[in-house]
């Protein structure tokens, strides 16, 4: 009788922490997938896109308070450039009509670039886009991760287990869960963080866009628009180590060790986060952005 009872116990028990177990792995590897593919979507859109009340309010605080402080430099960066061109030339003793005319080029695209700044600076991050939408069909194809099949190997690996050992496992399932919760905050954090920087970036961009055509002050310009490269390419690599992520986590084989299997998921999802961050400073490595 008592032998009954406790094989029913044992039983109950059993199918509560299987339960538990599959639960945690379900809404574990769901989440996975999701947040693969809400990267993708984050980092896939244009500041104008991604909000527009914000990039409507960026744009007008750099048209109202930034751009006549860009008007001042422009018109220091032309003089400085107009005394310049006199001065080497012998002192002014070797002037020729050419040097004015070529001044007035100079003068004529100075002022096409400021009065198209944010065109220009859209147009980077359309490129970036287009990048990184193209990059999107092929990661998320390839890294989407079988939570079916998982679910039934693990279910097969369970039923051998002892009780002990699925309390256990039960008990890792959901500190795991909870840590891919608070790393799904931090990915989250690291896409918000990035489209914030890019708000700030551009909220400056009539300042070094006013010295581009000068030779001494132009490096100023030049480093701007490596910078927004770097910024518009970061969400390419943001997108490649989601897909080596998924690859990662894909290949684990949760039937040969559950353990191990668990906390290797959550050893792969911090390296994520982790190269999240890191994607902007490699980014401005790779464009000379400093």
């Amino acid at each position: 009788m008592f032998d009954a009872l406790f094989t029913a116990i044992e039983e109950w028990m059993r199918t509560l922490l299987t339960a538990v177990v599959k639960s945690n792995l379900q809404t574990m590897f769901t989440e996975v997938n999701q947040k693969t593919g809400e990267i993708a979507t984050q980092v896939g859109q244009t500041p104008q896109g991604w909000n527009g009340s914000i990039f409507s309010m960026i744009r007008n605080l750099s048209n109202s308070v930034v751009l006549p402080i860009a008007g001042m430099v422009i018109t220091f960066v032309l003089c400085y450039e107009l005394i310049s061109m006199l001065t080497e030339k012998n002192n002014m003793h070797d002037i020729d009509t050419w040097m004015f005319f070529k001044y007035i080029f100079k003068m004529m695209i100075a002022v096409y670039l400021l009065s198209n700044t944010f065109t220009i600076t859209m147009a980077v991050f359309d490129l970036g886009q287009h990048v990184v939408n193209a990059a999107a069909g092929v990661i998320s194809r390839d890294t989407a991760v079988d939570v079916a099949q998982l679910i039934a190997n693990t279910e097969t690996a369970m039923a051998d287990m002892e009780i002990g050992e699925l309390v256990v496992l039960a008990l890792e399932s959901l500190l795991v869960n909870f840590g891919m919760n608070v790393m799904s905050i931090v990915i989250t954090i690291a896409c918000y963080g990035r489209m914030i920087e890019i708000y700030l970036y551009i909220s400056v961009a009539p300042i070094p866009f006013a010295t581009m055509t000068n030779r001494e002050w132009g490096q100023i310009g030049n480093n701007y628009l490596r910078g927004l490269f770097a910024l518009a390419f970061q969400a390419f690599l943001m997108m490649i180590c989601v897909g080596i992520y998924g690859v990662l986590v894909a290949s684990i084989r949760l039937s040969q060790n559950l353990h191990a299997s668990l906390f290797g998921i959550c050893g792969y999802t911090v390296l994520l986060c982790y190269t999240l961050f890191k994607t902007g400073s490699l980014s401005k490595q790779v464009f000379s952005a400093h």
